[in-house]
């Protein structure tokens, strides 16, 4: 079961984008696991069961407190793109490839925690759970043309989060670059 703590972490973490929300999630998962060890042991679709656990428990969530209110500090304006980290982390040279696709996937998942659920949640059974329309349309309750709608406006928001990430990125590597020379 711990090869697979990681995998369901990393489901629930993509639908909730909440840290504390997806541990709470994960642990409900493998509580669920426990109580059916003995059918799980050593069974090769123990992965595909915890995925399924942790992905509708993550949509049911979604669904009992989704007009729930924010912290003062969860919320943000849709337009307000800054990012408090420090970007000038410094790399070396032999390892600037493995530590650029790092940098591309913590910035896709940096953008996919931005979205609005109606957004995140579809885009990622879509792109990560390989879900058909037609099964996240029944899964969410919501039409195929509003699901559509809504993957395709996600898809547009993440383009743009992305797009801002990436010239981050240039300026930082061209702010270094004169700060160098």
């Amino acid at each position: 079961m711990r090869s697979y703590q990681d995998m369901v972490y990393s489901t629930a973490m993509r639908l909730l984008a909440s840290d504390a929300e997806a541990k709470d999630v994960v642990q409900e998962v493998f509580l669920r696991a426990y109580a059916r060890f003995a059918e799980l042991e050593g069974s090769p679709t123990a992965g595909g069961w915890l995925k399924t656990v942790a992905r509708n428990l993550c949509l049911n969530h979604l669904t009992r407190y989704k007009a729930r209110w924010k912290f003062f500090s969860e919320m943000r304006r849709d337009d307000d793109d800054r990012d408090d980290r420090a970007w000038d982390v410094p790399i070396e040279d032999r390892a600037v490839d493995e530590a650029a696709a790092c940098d591309r996937r913590e910035l896709l998942e940096q953008a996919l925690q931005k979205l609005p659920s109606n957004q995140r949640v579809p885009l990622v059974l879509y792109h990560f759970e390989d879900l058909s329309y037609e099964e996240i349309a029944a899964q969410l309750k919501v039409s195929l043309s509003k699901l559509k709608t809504d993957i395709h406006r996600g898809r547009e928001a993440l383009r743009r989060r992305l797009q801002i990430g990436v010239n981050r990125d240039e300026f930082a590597d061209e702010s270094r670059t004169v700060a160098a020379s």
